[in-house]
């Protein structure tokens, strides 16, 4: 289907652009958004009369997506969540939770807004990009952890897993040493009567 965009599509075209695009991507996405009209004479004429319009709307909603970036973009947000010995969330960390997040915190950002490749799955502090604009792209970093005190640790760049897996095996060293010491377990002399 051929259409004609109203503002920049990543992978597709610019403002203007009259662009050979798949139906069911018109239909369901470009079309119901606002983003294209359908590629008919009659649109083009209409397209033609309002670009000066769309194009100052566009640069507009440019600019206040750029403003709200600037207070977004390289901020932290702690999220508590249960997780597994090795690190593995039990569930997972989706776009909405991230939006939720951001939001709970004063921010403006819809769910759609967000860009996760996938859902994120273990503790730790992970970069999230969230798309204000089709031009404006920011990243915010996500603090995964178990409780306060191991998220302050995270930010500080700990791996809290590894010191926890290091602590765990000192302590089991320390308690072999107790043993060998003459721990539980020892001859103190008894039962050498015989």
């Amino acid at each position: 289907m051929k259409v004609i965009l109203l503002e920049r599509v990543e992978g597709r075209g610019g403002l203007g652009d009259v662009v050979t695009v798949k139906d069911g991507f018109a239909r369901n996405y470009l079309l119901p958004r606002s983003k294209a009209l359908r590629a008919t004479a009659a649109n083009m004429k209409v397209f033609d009369a309002q670009r000066a319009e769309i194009e100052v709307r566009n640069t507009k909603a440019k600019e206040e997506a750029g403003e709200a970036g600037t207070t977004l973009d390289g901020t932290s947000y702690v999220l508590i969540r249960q997780a597994g010995e090795t690190g593995q969330l039990y569930g997972s960390v989706s776009g909405r939770d991230v939006a939720d997040m951001v939001n709970a915190a004063g921010g403006k950002i819809d769910r759609s807004m967000v860009v996760l490749d996938k859902p994120i799955k273990t503790l730790g502090v992970h970069p999230v990009k969230v798309k204000l604009h089709a031009e404006v792209t920011v990243t915010v970093n996500i603090n995964i952890a178990r409780s306060l005190d191991e998220s302050e640790r995270q930010a500080k760049g700990e791996n809290v897993i590894t010191s926890q897996y290091d602590e765990d095996l000192a302590v089991a060293a320390e308690a072999a040493a107790d043993m060998v010491e003459g721990g539980a377990g020892s001859h103190d002399g008894f039962g050498d009567d015989h």
